[in-house]
């Protein structure tokens, strides 16, 4: 079988666009890692890097599982699997608290069916509390050699492609944390090795120590990073691009935001995460809806309609595009949801459109340091990240 030629194609109810595969050119993006089309055609071009300095190589769109078990069953979490999977894409993020460890146990028998299960890169997470035991949470050699051989249980899995700290534990010592990690890749468990949700000095003492005892390396960050929320840029971005780490950023659509479905005009209502709760974590209604978030949405828009393209296809190319990104993770309740998210892979931003998004969502930064830096240190990074739009007024 040949396949469809470019143009739209019903799978299952939902209209998809097929593109022609392209051949390689001098100076193009690598294309290695999508050699090998799945069966019987490839549907999106998905584009793979190296994960920061390391040598795996992972999908630029990852497929989260946050939702499944949660507010996907099985059923349709395995079609956004299929969805993903014949669209391309090989990286798959979770975690053991996701739902209880439903997400991973959903994953795993999934994995389970695929004759092709080497093509995927599967990452999860451990930190938090996975029952009511005093040693059932944290980053301790305690909990996390229980977490690690529990969520291989649960995937089904020999080795755990990329195991991530979920989050900073400030009652353990860091050595012994990387130190364990360590001991989980010498045995074969673990093969790569990333943190989520640290700090900017934190995340620099982790990298420094792993690599003064001669521990596995930090290959990656999970952080929170979007057109509307940049905060990572003051540190974070920085330590990423200075020691060669991938950020694998979440919510990169603002909790939903960014799809353009809220308006200030009305508080959410109906079958949507904040219609369900407009109190609901760091995209609450009340927290997100400011100016500067309407601005960045109007400017999103406005570049979508000169393109044809939805909002939230604008808001993923933008992140796609950012310096230290090496997969930027979708979320989505249902395969309509994921599709639309897939379809940003053909969106291309002008020099100009890029750099119009950047303007809106600068958030600035504190004068001191960041701007004494800038000024007195010749500092450069956050003019080249487009953190601030104007010199600081400083030392003029």
């Amino acid at each position: 079988m040949i396949g469809p030629t470019p143009g739209q194609l019903e799978i299952s109810g939902v209209s998809i666009r097929v593109r022609p595969r392209q051949r390689d050119v001098p100076g193009a993006r690598s294309d290695v890692g999508r050699s090998r089309p799945f069966p019987p055609y490839r549907i999106l071009d998905v584009e793979h890097r190296q994960l920061g300095r390391s040598g795996l190589r992972v999908s630029v769109f990852a497929m989260g599982t946050m939702t499944f078990g949660a507010e996907s069953d099985e059923a349709t979490s395995h079609a956004m699997l299929d969805h993903f999977a014949q669209a391309g894409g090989t990286l798959i993020d979770t975690a053991d608290v996701y739902a209880s460890g439903a997400s991973e146990e959903i994953l795993g028998r999934w994995l389970a069916k695929r004759s092709e299960r080497d093509r995927f890169v599967v990452a999860t997470k451990g930190r938090f509390a996975m029952g009511d035991g005093p040693n059932d949470r944290g980053a301790s050699r305690a909990h996390l050699t229980g977490a690690v051989d529990a969520s291989l249980r649960r995937l089904q899995a020999d080795a755990i492609d990329l195991y991530q700290i979920h989050c900073w534990d400030p009652l353990t010592p860091l050595e012994e944390t990387l130190e364990t990690l360590d001991d989980m890749v010498r045995r074969g468990k673990v093969r790569y090795v990333g943190l989520s949700n640290f700090a900017g000095y934190q995340l620099a003492r982790a990298v420094t120590t792993a690599r003064l005892r001669d521990w596995a390396p930090i290959v990656s960050l999970q952080a929170q990073y979007s057109l509307l929320d940049r905060s990572i840029e003051w540190e974070l971005v920085p330590e990423c691009l200075d020691d060669g780490l991938g950020i694998l950023p979440w919510s990169p659509l603002g909790g939903g935001w960014l799809t353009g479905k809220y308006s200030r005009q009305e508080r959410p209502e109906g079958a949507t995460r904040l219609g369900e709760d407009p109190t609901r974590g760091l995209e609450a209604y009340d927290l997100r809806d400011t100016e500067r978030t309407w601005r960045v949405i109007e400017a999103c828009r406005e570049v979508a309609e000169n393109k044809g393209v939805s909002i939230a296809s604008v808001a993923l190319a933008w992140l796609r595009e950012r310096p230290a990104v090496s997969s930027v993770i979708l979320g989505a309740r249902t395969v309509e949801q994921l599709d639309q998210n897939l379809s940003a892979a053909d969106v291309e931003l002008t020099t100009d459109e890029r750099a119009g998004l950047d303007r809106v969502s600068a958030p600035g930064y504190p004068l001191y340091p960041y701007g004494f830096l800038e000024t007195y240190g010749q500092e450069t990074v956050w003019e080249r990240l487009g953190t601030r739009t104007e010199p600081p007024p400083i030392g003029v």
